[in-house]
């Protein structure tokens, strides 16, 4: 059976490398190496390689470009497996027919399988790091198969004891939502050497009490770790959380402390003004998820906007029923281009949305000091990314848009996280994936058998 172990942290070279570094000067070398010393990255540079004693592992990156690992800021490894069973809905009746139950329908070992089916998806799509919203239980199995296959995880259960057709699978006590949160916290934040890290995950306004919502804002400042929710996805969510609360969900959050740079927001679609004013002025993050809400009809953010103002913006897939697939080539592509019939060819550029993929969620998952770019110091999270496939030929001068508009997940050769090689020419290392797909398959008949 493959493990973690089977990818030992080694000193490792990279050569014959374009390197798109994500510097403060958003340098793209050429004929570049990069050396990986204890985790980190030692040198990234033009011109002839070292050749250090000792060096166990070697990487010819020719013809190749080397890019920091993608970062997905908001994720929902627990939905994987439903993934095609909860199309043409809305969100909230997408939440109460479908995904509610199927989610209530998890034991361990199925959210464990769905956590490597996600995590398989990722690696081999070039991304190496997460922000993660479980369901209510069971987390710490999503958490030990991202300690076993070597993906870089921040994420946290799913907080919900309040709202309206929530099954009892899912409902919790205030005070045992709050109990799991900190066993889990004091279980996993910290451990592989920072690489599992934890964020306390109030599902949305309308399934969390104003009780629970404040103890989060208090733990997330006593236990030093991140916020992560929904806020203003769908336009009907909005009107039942004015009508519940009698403010616009980010003014709701922001009355109740939970703003701030520790805390990161999925979608954000139907921001007032006010609302992103508050954003910015608090510094909190936003994560972007074209195809989620599209496919869910909820609208889009407006990303133009948002970046024109300053916001910190991060991009994610959302979870696979409502997408399909957990691909950041895709939600780049589509950020990119869902935007410029309202705003014109020129109001994204191709740099803006690959630094949404990289910077902007090491922002929002509070790695930027860690991840995100390709500079000595910095952990060592990159993929390969091979360019030379017919739907990438030519190439053209600029290669930051060659990745966006026409690189696709499938050109991922290799993906280094914290200095381990988890994915060898296409194959991953630390996850057996017919194993992994076999177990998707069994685990998602037993639940769409079990809620019918």
């Amino acid at each position: 059976m493959k493990c973690y172990k089977s990818a030992p942290r080694v000193e490792l070279l990279v050569v014959n490398a374009t390197v798109v570094t994500q510097n403060a000067a958003r340098e793209v070398l050429r004929d570049a190496y990069l050396l990986v010393r204890d985790g980190r990255i030692v040198e990234v540079k033009s011109g002839k390689p070292p050749r250090p004693k000792g060096l166990r592992q070697q990487l010819d990156a020719r013809g190749q470009v080397v890019i920091p690992g993608l970062i997905h800021a908001h994720l929902h490894a627990c939905q994987t497996l439903f993934r095609n069973r909860a199309d043409g809905l809305e969100l909230l009746d997408w939440l109460r027919e479908r995904i509610w139950p199927f989610e209530a329908a998890h034991d361990a070992a199925s959210l464990r399988a769905s956590a490597e089916l996600t995590f398989l998806e990722l690696l081999k799509g070039g991304c190496t790091a997460l922000l993660d919203m479980g369901t209510v239980r069971h987390y710490g199995q999503v958490f030990e198969a991202a300690r076993d296959c070597g993906i870089r995880l921040v994420g946290g259960k799913a907080m919900m004891d309040a709202g309206q057709g929530v099954p009892a699978g899912l409902r919790e006590t205030t005070e045992a939502s709050l109990a799991e949160s900190v066993a889990l916290i004091e279980r996993w934040h910290g451990q592989e050497d920072g690489r599992l890290r934890y964020a306390l995950a109030p599902r949305f306004v309308l399934s969390c009490t104003e009780g629970l919502l404040t103890e989060v804002a208090a733990l997330s400042k006593s236990r030093g770790v991140r916020i992560h929710t929904h806020a203003s996805e769908n336009p009907t969510e909005c009107d039942v959380v004015r009508e519940k609360v009698g403010m616009d969900n980010v003014a709701y959050f922001g009355s109740l402390g939970l703003l701030g740079p520790q805390t990161t927001l999925a979608h954000c679609v139907w921001l007032t003004a006010q609302e992103q004013k508050l954003v910015k002025d608090t510094g909190t993050h936003i994560c972007h998820c074209p195809g989620s809400n599209l496919k869910l009809a909820s609208g889009y953010a407006k990303l133009p906007e948002l970046l024109e103002a300053g916001l910190s913006v991060a991009l994610g897939a959302d979870g696979a029923p409502c997408n399909n697939n957990l691909d950041l080539f895709q939600e780049m592509r589509l950020a990119a281009l869902m935007h410029l019939p309202r705003k014109g060819p020129t109001a994204i550029r191709a740099a803006q949305i690959f630094e949404l993929a990289t910077l902007g969620g090491a922002r929002a998952l509070g790695l930027e000091a860690e991840v995100g770019s390709l500079e000595p110091g910095k952990r060592a999270d990159f993929a390969l990314v091979d360019l030379s496939g017919p739907h990438v030929t030519p190439s053209g001068d600029d290669v930051v848009s060659q990745l966006v508009y026409s690189a696709q997940s499938r050109d991922v050769t290799d993906v280094v996280v914290d200095g381990r090689l988890l994915v060898k020419n296409r194959v991953a290392l630390t996850l057996d994936e017919p194993r992994i797909l076999a177990d998707a398959r069994r685990h998602a008949e037993r639940i769409a058998a079990q809620v019918g």
